[in-house]
C-alpha cells in the first residue's frame, strides 16, 4: 500500500513522500495573502476564504493571523462562525466546524500525530484522523484539540483545556485532559457568568 492510500486510511505513513505534497505550496500562498489583508478589506477576505477552505458558509468572520498546514484546504466551516486571532489548524485530515461556533484566541486543532515508537518517528512516520466540532460550540482561549476528537453541539470547552477524547453535546467541559463537568441547564438560564444574573433570554 503506497503512502497516499495509507494516509487516506489513517494508517502511519511517510510525510516526506513527494507524491503527497500536491498543491500544498499554492494553498499556503492563498493563506499568506489572506493574512496580509487589511482590516477593512472584508470583500477580499471573503473571496480568499472561499478559495482557501474546502467549504465555508455565509456570515463567517476569521481574524488574522490564521495558520494552517494545508492553508485550510481540508477545513469545512458552517455558517455564522467566528474565529478569533491566531487559530492554528494542523489540517492534514479534515476538520469540520459547525454553524455558529465561536473559537477564542490561540486555539490549536490538530488532525496529525506521530507514533510513540521512536524508530517510527526517526523514519518520518505520521498519522492523521479528522476532528469534528458541532454546531453552536464555544471553544475557550488556548484550547488544544487533538486528532480523532468529536465535540457535540452547544458544548462549551473551557480555556486552556486539552481535548484528547470525545465530548458530548450540551455540556460544560474543561481540564487537561478535558472532561465533561456538568450539563448546560437551569443554572445557565439564571446566571451568564459566575454569579452574575442573566437579564435576557434571547
Amino acid at each position: 500500500m503506497d503512502n497516499k492510500k495509507r494516509k487516506a486510511a489513517s494508517l502511519p505513513y511517510h510525510y516526506d513522500d513527494p507524491t503527497l505534497m500536491g498543491k500544498q505550496a499554492e494553498y499556503l500562498e492563498l493563506l499568506y495573502d489572506y493574512n496580509q489583508t487589511r482590516p477593512t478589506e472584508l470583500d477580499k477576505k471573503d473571496r480568499l476564504a472561499k478559495e482557501m477552505f474546502n467549504e465555508i458558509g455565509p456570515d463567517c468572520h476569521i481574524e488574522t493571523p490564521l495558520h494552517a498546514n494545508w492553508g485550510g484546504k481540508n477545513v469545512h466551516i458552517g455558517k455564522g462562525v467566528y474565529i478569533n486571532f491566531n487559530l492554528c489548524l494542523v489540517d492534514d485530515a479534515d476538520i469540520y466546524i459547525g454553524d455558529h461556533t465561536m473559537i477564542a484566541p490561540n486555539v490549536t486543532i490538530s488532525t496529525a500525530g506521530h507514533p510513540v515508537l521512536p524508530i517510527l518517528r526517526e523514519h518520518n512516520f505520521v498519522y492523521n484522523f479528522p476532528v469534528h466540532i458541532g454546531k453552536n460550540v464555544w471553544i475557550g482561549s488556548g484550547v488544544q484539540i487533538l486528532p480523532d476528537v468529536t465535540i457535540g453541539d452547544n458544548t462549551v470547552i473551557g480555556a486552556g483545556s486539552v481535548v484528547t477524547r470525545d465530548i458530548g453535546p450540551n455540556v460544560v467541559a474543561y481540564g487537561s485532559p478535558c472532561k465533561e463537568i456538568r450539563p448546560i441547564g437551569e443554572k445557565d438560564r439564571q446566571y451568564y457568568f459566575k454569579n452574575y444574573e442573566l437579564d435576557v433570554t434571547e
